[in-house]
Parts: structure tokens; sequence; C-alpha cells
């Protein structure tokens, strides 16, 4: 579990136990009052366990404060907008996912993306979404809405033939060798990052696998303006708003692109990598 999400969880418990306290009430009682186990209180005061929006409501009941609840469930919204499980996000499939991502791209003037393990979405073919989608749709065992997300996510890149839009790449390159679709279809994939070297909304750089790193290239996170990231894990994406942690981001991003490669030598090493694809 995240720090900061720990730490918000916590934050929204001591609050809890104020409200339990200031009613005057033990957390014995209180238990009692709402026919909860006392071990319920205690574990949401400590933040080791997160409250539903039927506790918030229940809890404000209890101690004398309904009026409370929408504060209390904001808190809640707060945690859920920050860390957002895959399995919750693609409960309905991944089309619902590509929706929004359309919608904060689209009120972005300048995207930063960095991956480490995968084409952007944003530069993908086709056939390479479709594969990828696939393979989460088999991990995560969501619904297998497949080619309506990869239509959404086609539709996606209108944005970077509009004005006013700028989106800038740095791909480790590994992420242009991970095969996770057949030969043939990466060769593809390959020549359509190829076709957008120049376009003038697209700027994107390659970090070659002998370059010397300031720092180690980790995670994917995509940076909307100055006002987001959004950092994908295994299990949940994590979005983040605060100044500093937009700040770090924006630090890494510096370094990443002063080792990435561009223009000519970036085509270099994607040619490199068609070559070195197996036959087909």
């Amino acid at each position: 579990m995240s720090t900061d999400y720990q730490r918000a969880r916590e934050a929204l418990g001591a609050r809890l136990r104020e409200l339990r306290t200031e009613n005057g009430t033990s957390g014995r009682a209180l238990a009692h009052r709402l026919g909860w186990p006392p071990s319920k209180v205690s574990k949401l005061e400590t933040g080791r366990q997160t409250p539903t929006v039927a506790d918030l409501d229940a809890w404000s009941e209890a101690v004398g404060q309904p009026g409370l609840a929408g504060e209390l469930k904001g808190r809640l919204r707060g945690l859920e907008t920050n860390i957002r499980s895959w399995r919750r996000q693609l409960a309905a499939g991944h089309r619902p996912r590509q929706d929004e991502a359309l919608v904060q791209e689209r009120a972005t003037r300048l995207v930063r993306a960095y991956e480490s393990s995968v084409v952007p979405g944003l530069l993908q073919t086709a056939e390479y979404a479709r594969h990828l989608l696939l393979l989460n749709a088999e991990l995560r065992r969501t619904p297998r809405d497949t080619e309506a997300a990869v239509r959404a996510r086609m539709r996606r890149q209108e944005v970077l033939y509009e004005r006013g839009h700028m989106f800038h790449a740095v791909l480790w390159e590994g992420a242009i060798r991970a095969l996770i679709c057949p030969p043939q279809v990466m060769a593809g994939q390959l020549d359509r990052l190829m076709g957008v070297i120049g376009l003038d909304t697209v700027k994107l750089g390659i970090v070659p696998l002998d370059t010397p790193m300031t720092v180690t290239p980790r995670h994917g996170f995509w940076v909307y303006d100055t006002r987001l990231v959004i950092v994908e894990t295994i299990h949940t994406e994590i979005w983040l708003d605060d100044k500093a942690d937009i700040d770090l981001y924006l630090k890494v991003w510096r370094q990443l692109d002063d080792a990435a490669v561009y223009g000519a030598r970036a085509h270099q090493v994607i040619t490199r990598a068609r070559a070195a694809l197996p036959a087909c």
C-alpha cells in the first residue's frame, strides 16, 4: 500500500476518532450502538481498514453529527481518486478507461509520457493495442471488450492532429524490444514510431540501452501539463496532484529527457530494433 494512501486513510481515521471523543462516546459504546464488533471501530480509527460510504453515514449519525457525513465522504473520495485499483476501474472492461484518458488528453496542452516497457497508447497501432489489451484482460480477468477498447484508443490519437496539443514521449529502448505481440505486429508498430518522428505535435525520444543514466528506468508515468501525474502499477493507477510530487516527477522526467536521443538518432535505434526482430 502506498505511503500517501495510508497517511490519508490514517487522517480519515483520526477525524472519526475526534468526532467520537467530542461526543463523549467510548469505542466500545459506539460499536454497540452501531451493531459492530469493537475491533471494527478500532481498525477504522487507526487507518487499518477503509470505511465504506455506509460506514461513514452510520458513524456521523451515531455521534450526533449527521451534517458531517458529506465531509467524511469527501475524504473517502479523495482516497479513491488518488489510488484507483485496476479491478474497480476495469470492472466494465477497458473501454471506459480509454474514454477517461481521452478527456484528460483533450484538457491538456502538453502531455509528457515516459514508458519503460510498452509503446504509449497515443502512438500504438491497432494491432499492437489489441494484443496488449488482450494480455491485460487475461491477467486481470476483466470483461473482453477488446474491439471497443481498441477503437476508443485509436480515437484518442486524434488529439495528435489537433492544434494546441503536444505529446512528448520518452521510451526506454526495452519498450521497443519487448515482444508482447507477434514479430510482424511489432514490425508495424516500429514503422509507426518512425513515421511520427518529425510530426509537429509529437516529440519522440528513445533512451538507448547503453546510455549512461542518472536515474533508473523504473516504471512509466504521464505528466499532464503541471497539474497531474498518473502512474501505473501492476494493481493500481495512482493520480498525483500535489505540487511536490509533480515537481519530483518532472525532475526525473528532465533527466530521462536528457538521456534520450531524438530525430535521426532515434530513428537509428528503432531501425536496429526492427532489424533484430525474429523472421516473420
